[in-house]
């Protein structure tokens, strides 16, 4: 891990925390993904269960090689909801795509994700300076792609037959993508979202 960009962080806010993924986050994250059966739902991949210390150990296992750094997201009273990560890392031109993301059910659509994404995207822009940030949902998961148009995301294209899902089906891809001169922008809407004072 020496010289590793990026490094392991913790990220605070008023309604989440986002904190290195650990093996002993397996238990809480089970429960949390079982608010909704998450696992079930056919055009995005979120871990079951059973299968939840093997997706950390997964996770952690892209980490050790630098191409992830994962995240559980915690809410405002410590509680591990979901997880999300910096992935697809090139250090090299300063790029990281946000995703890998799933949150229990009795969060989605609230201030918390909205938090976490602007946590996660502050970071990258100011700490890490980054060029980009991308996005990437299947083209049918319309919950996600509203959610990351909404963060002020531009859609930058589709890319068709990109991946085969688990159950055979092909996968078209929408990249977004936030580039850094458009990061001041998007930070005063996210703040303004998250009711916070202008800065």
């Amino acid at each position: 891990m020496s010289g590793a960009w990026p490094i392991p962080v913790v990220l605070n806010g008023t309604h989440v925390r986002l904190e290195p993924l650990r093996p002993d986050h397996a238990l809480a994250l089970a429960d949390a993904v079982r608010e909704g059966e998450l696992w079930t739902t056919w055009y995005t991949v979120v871990p079951s269960p059973e299968g939840m210390a093997a997706e950390i150990e997964r996770r952690l296992g892209l980490q050790a090689t630098g191409s992830m750094l994962p995240f559980a997201v915690l809410d405002a009273d410590g509680v591990p909801v979901g997880m999300t990560t910096y992935m697809h890392i090139d250090a090299r031109f300063r790029r990281v795509e946000i995703g890998s993301t799933w949150l229990a059910r009795r969060v989605q659509r609230t201030a918390l994700n909205t938090e976490a994404k602007w946590l996660l995207l502050r970071h990258a822009f100011e700490t890490l300076d980054c060029i980009a940030v991308e996005f990437r949902t299947h083209r049918f998961n319309l919950q996600s792609r509203r959610a990351i148009e909404r963060l002020g995301a531009q859609l930058d294209g589709i890319l068709r037959h990109h991946q085969r899902t688990a159950d055979g089906s092909l996968r078209d891809t929408c990249v977004y993508s936030i580039t850094a001169p458009e990061w001041p922008t998007v930070h005063q809407h996210l703040r303004a979202r998250l009711d916070l004072p202008p800065r």
